[in-house]
């Protein structure tokens, strides 16, 4: 393939939200769409399991001969960086601050793709704040990297709406496409130093707060609505941890219950049997129906499968 004009060094590991996989479309789509990427700069989440899973943008990087870079401190590899003879960083989830010195060795600057619509959502966690927050619309921005947290110029934003049953993987999923799209959509005029940017607006901004382990344990004095969207923000880290009737689970998939049980006036963290086969967790307000959950020890299965093989083990108020 011929190679479009410009050479890239890549910044990040595309996982946009913490616990969440990715297929890597951006680094594809600049490899599809003949970039010359001189190498991936990348890391490991902060927050690790005790069973590390190879990034996936290493797997892609290797598969198209890219030099993939895991300095500890981008300052380790700066003179590195100035042989590479790129014009453009692009960035998606790399997860450390990126000193000014290291953006001004691009002619071109370093492109950021930011998984909400800026200023709204600025810092680590857009994707689970948006989901614990309940909005109904969220998206892509395509923006100018600079020396203060996600508070560069925009150069395009892309809406999308929300239907309330995303998990954070899913849409992750959905974020990092659009993004990959957007970028190669209006990489030829910033590569030429064409692309117009809109400045974002401070006053309108917004900043999400680092999602802590603590924060999965579920807490039944919340109301059902706020718990499901804790159940699919938390998927795959925090996760939502329970225990219900000493026994501890992970809860993978909720909804709100149309049962009545709360007009019993029972007690907030109650299991309570829905029927043959669902059970569900009486809260504050409203009942949580179980659709999924991990117990421990054991692999995920759904409700229907844990009632019939381990259902006496748990006292189900009726």
């Amino acid at each position: 393939m011929t190679k479009t004009s410009g050479t890239v060094v890549f910044f990040g590991n595309e996982r946009l939200a913490t616990g969440v996989t990715t297929s890597a479309p951006t680094l594809r789509a600049l490899i599809d769409a003949g970039y010359d990427v001189a190498c991936v700069i990348t890391n490991y989440p902060d927050i690790q399991s005790r069973h590390r899973r190879e990034l996936e943008i290493i797997e892609v990087a290797r598969q198209h001969n890219i030099p993939v870079w895991l300095p500890d401190k981008l300052s380790d590899v700066k003179r590195k960086l100035e042989t590479t003879g790129a014009t453009l960083g692009v960035l998606a989830a790399y997860g450390k601050i990126v000193p000014q010195n290291i953006i001004d060795l691009f002619s071109n600057g370093i492109i950021n793709i930011h998984p909400s619509l800026l200023p709204k959502h600025r810092g680590p966690t857009p994707i689970e704040s948006v989901l614990l927050s309940g909005e109904a619309v969220t998206g892509v921005s395509l923006m100018m990297l600079a020396n203060r947290l996600d508070a560069g110029p925009v150069i395009s934003q892309r809406k999308i709406r929300l239907n309330h049953q995303e998990s954070k993987q899913s849409l992750a999923e959905r974020l990092i496409k659009l993004g990959a799209d957007i970028l190669i959509q209006h990489l030829p005029d910033i590569m030429n130093g064409n692309a117009t940017t809109t400045p974002q607006n401070d006053s309108d901004a917004t900043y999400d707060r680092l999602i802590e382990k603590n924060d999965g344990a579920i807490d039944w004095q919340k109301p059902a609505a706020q718990l499901e969207r804790e159940v699919r923000a938390y998927l795959g880290w925090p996760k939502s941890r329970c225990d219900l009737d000493n026994k501890k689970f992970i809860i993978t998939a909720a909804k709100v219950s149309d049962d009545r049980q709360n007009d019993l006036n029972r007690i907030a963290g109650t299991p309570l049997k829905l029927s043959r086969n669902t059970f569900g967790v009486q809260t504050v307000q409203g009942v949580l129906e179980i659709e999924k959950l991990k117990p421990e020890g054991k692999s995920e299965m759904t409700a229907q499968a844990y009632l019939a093989g381990y259902g006496q083990r748990l006292k189900l108020v009726t």
